[in-house]
């Protein structure tokens, strides 16, 4: 079989080795000059193929380019079949037929060249502009819309590196309205098509197939899709689209409505009526197309890199222009119930679905809750997600124990995030006790300031495990920190009857900027009218290196020595030393300005239990 089916290719090479490329001119010529030189149609085909020489390959194209541009719009659609029946008694049919399964054939020569990793990218940006010429060049100088699926289809569904022909086809052709149209038409067919496939390809690889290339192929094929549905220009306003150009058509209003035409017959009024399309209507078409495309693009099994590019494209390139967008509501809910990155992406959205197309989410901050982490503060996001965050928590109509956990929670974090998460987090804390004063009591509380009622739901809580004499040792231990941690659901963190300790430890921060930050928690925030929201934007992005920028750039008036300004009394201060005293003997202690810089240490043991240092000066 592999013997036989390798025979044609192999004659059809000996074949076109005996032309050169004067002959090919000649063929050319002739063909151009008179029909009845017509035969050399065929033989000018097999030129047009990716394993040809470049300079044949144009050479050919060239002339059958010439010669296909002015028989294509009279000639027959591919799926006319009653043409076959009529064969004998008309010749002039025979021979359009005849033509036009030739330039199908074209076609398709001209797309594998394309397609086709031994081609060179001039040749393939000279193969693409015919393939476009003839989409350009209908019936009535309408779109191809046939020709411009193929492409499509093969580019997808190409196995080798089209990156330069999606270069050409964002760069040259996407500005114009119809390929636009028709772009989002031929991507939603794919988009159906790899679904449906990715759903056989699962079941054979249950019943005991290997569908590992299958499933390469189709992420390949869906990260094409992605880039062509992303580089498509959106209509941002009926009069840009108006503005734009027709590829196919004059360009007036009158083309850009035959090219949006269906192919199908319709009555003479129903002609009349769309001949004089509006650009209102015309962009409602193409919305509801961009919507379509869009939906079924996202309901495909997205790789993780496409995934991450989508979601943080579609608060502003996807929603805006979309005629439904709670039509995502399936597709956000899903993203955000991953957890991690992915749900941090997907807040944005989510974030606009809710506040501006009325979308309820039940359990939305027990969701947000569960992504404040460590790792939330390293993340390549992070910065949008803490604007985020501060907008969901802008809301007057927050319960004070929602807010209260927040705000323990970020204080806790403190603690363990780097620098930079500290300065947010500070920023993020003063705004929630700004806008809720009701949780002004987690600044300060002293022990026993909780009311009896909770000491007794702890103590309920700890005697269920089996042990009273542990609850309550905890319920009344100085200094023990009711906050749960752990616990994901921030109804029951008892973040009301905890404090924001972790934000005084944060006043003794090494990091000076920290430090000096945190100054402006000890203002009386509840006093709206002297105090002003921080704004997370400046801190959202920070890091060591932005931290150590400023400092650089911070002018200080005193600044560590290596030297004492003033000559020291003693080596260590009292303070240094907690717990100890410092003491001199009886008849021992002297004025320091009277005496003569000499001193002496003696060490006595006074007790077997403790020694003490005791300087003497003499």
């Amino acid at each position: 079989m592999a013997s036989s089916a390798s025979a044609p290719s192999k004659t059809r090479k000996k074949k076109t080795e005996k032309y050169k490329l004067k002959d090919l001119k000649t063929l050319g010529h002739q063909l151009l000059s008179s029909r009845a030189h017509v035969n050399n149609l065929p033989l000018l085909l097999t030129f047009v193929s990716p394993g040809s020489p470049p300079q044949h390959v144009l050479e050919s194209l060239l002339s059958l380019q010439s010669f296909f541009t002015p028989l294509v719009p009279d000639l027959p659609s591919s799926s006319a079949s009653g043409l076959k029946e009529d064969a004998k008694a008309d010749p002039e049919s025979i021979y359009r037929t005849w033509l036009r399964s030739k330039f199908d054939d074209f076609v398709r020569s001209l797309i594998e060249v394309a397609v086709s990793a031994q081609a060179e990218e001039t040749l393939k940006e000279i193969v693409l502009d015919a393939i476009m010429e003839f989409v350009k060049m209908g019936k009535g100088g309408r779109f191809q819309s046939a020709i411009y699926y193929q492409l499509i289809h093969s580019i997808v569904y190409s196995s080798t590196e089209v990156g330069i022909l999606l270069e050409l086809l964002s760069s040259k052709y996407l500005k114009y309205i119809d390929i636009c149209y028709f772009t989002y038409i031929t991507l939603e067919k794919l988009s159906r098509n790899l679904g449906t496939k990715d759903t056989r390809d699962d079941r054979s690889f249950a019943d005991g197939g290997d569908g590992r290339d299958l499933k390469a192929s189709i992420e390949h094929s869906i990260s094409t899709i992605h880039y062509i549905i992303s580089h498509v220009p959106p209509l941002n306003s009926q009069d840009e689209m108006s503005d734009r150009e027709m590829w196919s058509g004059s360009g007036d209003g009158s083309g850009m409505s035959e090219s949006l035409k269906p192919e199908v017959e319709k009555p003479k009024s129903e002609k009349h009526e769309s001949s004089v399309l509006s650009a209102t209507k015309i962009a409602k078409k193409i919305k509801l197309k961009f919507t379509k495309s869009w939906i079924s693009f996202l309901r495909l099994p997205l790789p993780l890199d496409v995934y991450k590019e989508v979601l943080v494209s579609l608060p502003q390139a996807v929603i805006p222009h979309l005629s439904n967008p709670i039509m995502l509501c399936d597709f956000l809910t899903k993203s955000y119930d991953i957890g991690g990155v992915v749900s941090v992406m997907a807040l944005s959205s989510l974030f606009i679905l809710m506040t501006q197309h009325g979308l309820e989410y039940p359990n939305f901050y027990e969701k947000l809750y569960a992504l404040l982490q460590p790792s939330i503060f390293i993340a390549k996001h992070r910065a949008k997600f803490f604007e985020l965050l501060d907008s969901c928590l802008k809301s007057p109509l927050l319960p004070a124990y929602l807010a209260a956990a927040f705000a323990k929670k970020l204080s806790r974090l403190a603690l363990s995030v780097p620098p930079a998460g500290a300065l947010v987090i500070v920023a993020l804390i003063h705004n929630l006790l700004r806008r809720h004063p009701s949780i002004n009591c987690l600044v300060h509380r002293e022990d026993g300031e909780s009311e009896p009622k909770d000491h007794l739901k702890l103590e309920e809580q700890t005697a269920g495990n089996g042990n009273d004499s542990t609850g309550k040792y905890l319920s009344k231990k100085p200094g023990f920190d009711h906050f749960l941690v752990a616990e994901v659901n921030p109804v029951k963190t008892n973040a009301m009857r905890s404090s924001l300790w972790e934000i005084d430890t944060l006043r003794h921060h090494y990091c000076p900027p920290v430090s000096r930050f945190v100054l402006s928690l000890e203002n009386d925030l509840t006093v709206r009218a002297k105090t002003t929201e921080v704004g997370i934007k400046d801190f959202s992005s920070g890091s060591y290196g932005t931290i150590f920028g400023e400092e650089m750039r911070r002018r200080v008036k005193q600044v560590p020595l290596a030297f004492y300004t003033a000559t020291p009394s003693a080596l260590f201060s009292e303070s240094d030393f907690p717990g100890w005293t410092f003491h001199y003997e009886k008849g021992e202690k002297t004025d320091a300005n009277n005496n003569d810089g000499i001193t002496k240490d003696v060490i006595e043991d006074h007790a077997p239990l403790s020694a003490k240092r005791q300087r003497v000066e003499s």
